[in-house]
């Protein structure tokens, strides 16, 4: 992977991540604002009419599709939303939680 390839990945995740992190103190932000932090932090280090052009094609990109919530993904979520649950209740749950469409 090219050099430019591994700092924009690195970028893309610690947004990811910090965008992550504070989503539940921060208040929404809607996705063109989002996308404008990600495009700023990508566009570190050009200047001028590279930047320009940079920017106007980050930001007119369409977004990636979502990843599939994996059985794995599935089994996390539903153990978390079973807590404190128990026995026959939890196995009802379990049951309902890890058969429902998402």
């Amino acid at each position: 992977m090219g050099n430019h390839k591994m700092k924009k990945l690195l970028v893309l995740c610690a947004v990811f991540l910090a965008n992550t992190a504070f989503a539940a103190d921060a208040p929404a932000k809607n996705s063109q604002q989002t996308k404008m932090a990600t495009c700023n932090a990508e566009a570190a280090g050009k200047k001028g009419d590279e930047r320009k052009a940079f920017m106007k094609e980050c930001l007119s990109a369409k977004p990636a599709a979502a990843a599939p919530v994996t059985q794995q993904d599935k089994m996390k979520q539903c153990n978390a939303d079973a807590a404190g649950k128990k026995g026959d209740e939890r196995k009802a749950f379990m049951k309902d939680c890890l058969s429902a469409k998402k």
